[in-house]
C-alpha cells in the first residue's frame, strides 16, 4: 500500500450489528475481514480511522422526531459502543457524527475527533490520498463517506469483502456499490491487496 494510504472503519457499532436497535442483516459478519485489514494498515504504519455515530437523545434523525430511523447509537449507551471483537489498534483515530440534532450526518467526513477538529482536516494534515473505507452501511454511510473524499479529491478504495447494507428497498447496496464506481472509486477484496503486498 501506498505510504499516503489510510482506512477509515465506519460505524462499527453495537446497534448497527444482530442484536441492535438498527441492525445491519449480518453486519457483524464482516469484523473479522476488517481486523484483517485493520492488521495491515497498523503493520505498515499506515493511520486507522474509526467512525461512531453519537447521537443526543433528541434528533431529527429518529423517527419519534420526524426522521428515517428507530432510535440508535444514543451517547454513551451500550449501543453506541463498538462492536467488543472489533480490534481496534492503539492509536487509532475516533471521529463522532451525528451530534447535530438537526442533520443526519451520514459521512465520515462530517465526523469530528475528541478536539473538535473534522475528520477530512485530520486526513489532508497527515497527508492522505488514498482512503480504504470498510464498514456500515454500504447503502448509506459508506456510500456517503466515499462521495464526499472522492469531491475532496481522494483516491477511494471501497473494500467490498468488509462492508453490509441496510437494503431497505432490495438491491440498495448493490446500486450503492455501482454508483460509487461510477463516480470514480476502486473496488477491492482482502485477497486482492495480499497477492499485491506478496508482488511487492
Amino acid at each position: 500500500m501506498d505510504k499516503s494510504s489510510a482506512l477509515v472503519i465506519v460505524d462499527m457499532q453495537v446497534d448497527f450489528c444482530p442484536g441492535g436497535s438498527l441492525a445491519v442483516p449480518g453486519g457483524d459478519k464482516i469484523i473479522p475481514a476488517i481486523n484483517r485489514y485493520i492488521e495491515m494498515f497498523a503493520r505498515a504504519g499506515l493511520p486507522v480511522f474509526a467512525t461512531r455515530d453519537w447521537h443526543p437523545e433528541v434528533t431529527r434523525h429518529f423517527r419519534e422526531f420526524g426522521g428515517l430511523w428507530p432510535s440508535h447509537c444514543v451517547q454513551n449507551t451500550e449501543g453506541a459502543r463498538f462492536h467488543p471483537d472489533l480490534r481496534l489498534p492503539g492509536g487509532v483515530v475516533i471521529c463522532s457524527k451525528g451530534m447535530d440534532p438537526e442533520r443526519d450526518d451520514y459521512s465520515a467526513f462530517r465526523a469530528r475527533n475528541a478536539e473538535g477538529v473534522q475528520c477530512c482536516d485530520l486526513l489532508r494534515d497527515l497527508g492522505v490520498k488514498i482512503l480504504y473505507i470498510g464498514g456500515l452501511a454500504t447503502d448509506y454511510c459508506v456510500r456517503e463517506t466515499t462521495l464526499d473524499a472522492l469531491h475532496a479529491g481522494l483516491e477511494v478504495v471501497v473494500l467490498t469483502d468488509a462492508v453490509r447494507g441496510v437494503d431497505l428497498t432490495p438491491g440498495d447496496s448493490a446500486r450503492a456499490l455501482e454508483g460509487i464506481v461510477t463516480a470514480g472509486a476502486r473496488t477491492v477484496t482482502l485477497a486482492d491487496l495480499e497477492r499485491k503486498d506478496e508482488r511487492d
